[in-house]
């Protein structure tokens, strides 16, 4: 017979919610679960929404804060993981005044650990336009890299070509080529060393960039560090059992992911069937 739950049964109740503009945030995910293993996933993904680096700015803030409205009051989550550069930079503050009760983990170029670790002093950060354009990501090279020369490179496909890639789809060298080549320049007989992975999209097509790129970089990838800030602010989970995969499951905006992308997920040990009550029109999303 079911008692009355005690307080750490509760914590492991509340799940936590990892949310992109598409499937780049299971970088995250993937990450995230090595560390909580005793702690349930809702993946959400505004696949509507996607591409973010077409909306007005105005727009696409007021689309994520009322989204997760919606998703507070259905999920209580215990933390919500922004695994997209592009949302977090734009819209983090907003999140976290509009649901203080909320912690909220964001995504932001890892400019500061790139510039720890490069030898050179030359680092490109590979990023959406959108990204590119964030006051938020200049302000963390002027405070984090001020003596190392960044390159800021804004890809309008690659986020769309790691979608492509990993649901076994083709996807053209020569096209990643051209996207990743401004990330390579030298200077002074130096040569870039480490290029930021400023998309969680972007991990998909790590091994393709090692392949195709002129010479050997570090790719770096923030989704360990969003994992452990996550860690970090999570309460004891006191039951110290892990969840199935089965508890954990992904939304779709759309209300209708393809079959790739239900394959996809399924490989992530997240269920599709579970997600599907959240539909958008595409510029209101509402739950059905």
């Amino acid at each position: 017979m079911k008692g009355r739950q005690t307080m750490n049964e509760r914590v492991a109740d509340r799940p936590i919610l990892v949310f992109d503009s598409g499937i780049g945030g299971l970088t995250v995910l993937r990450e995230a679960r090595v560390l909580m293993p005793d702690r349930r996933f809702v993946y959400i993904a505004d696949d509507a929404g996607f591409p973010y680096g077409d909306w007005e700015e105005a727009a696409l803030c007021e689309r994520i804060v009322e989204l997760f409205g919606g998703l507070i009051a259905k999920y209580d989550p215990e933390i919500a993981i922004i695994a997209c550069n592009t949302a977090s930079t734009l819209v983090l503050d907003d999140l976290r005044r509009a649901y203080p009760g909320v912690p909220f983990v964001g995504t932001v170029p890892a400019i500061k650990p790139a510039a720890e670790r490069t030898s050179s002093g030359l680092v490109s950060v590979l990023a959406t336009p959108g990204t590119v354009r964030r006051a938020y990501t200049r302000d963390l090279i002027q405070s984090f890299a001020s003596q190392c020369h960044v390159r800021l490179v804004g890809s309008q496909s690659l986020a769309r070509l790691a979608e492509a890639h990993i649901r076994g789809e083709f996807v053209d060298d020569a096209e990643i080529r051209q996207e990743i080549a401004p990330c390579f320049y030298e200077r002074d007989g130096k040569r870039t060393d480490i290029v930021v992975l400023a998309c969680t999209h972007y991990p998909f097509l790590a091994n393709v960039f090692r392949r195709l790129a002129p010479w050997p970089v570090d790719w770096l990838d923030p989704a360990e560090a969003i994992a452990r800030r996550g860690l970090s602010l999570l309460k004891v989970n006191g039951t110290g059992e892990e969840p199935e995969h089965g508890d954990d499951f992904a939304m779709f905006t759309s209300g209708n992911p393809d079959f790739s992308t239900r394959r996809l997920m399924q490989g992530f040990g997240l269920d599709t069937n579970l997600g599907l009550q959240l539909v958008s029109d595409g510029n209101s999303p509402t739950f059905a």
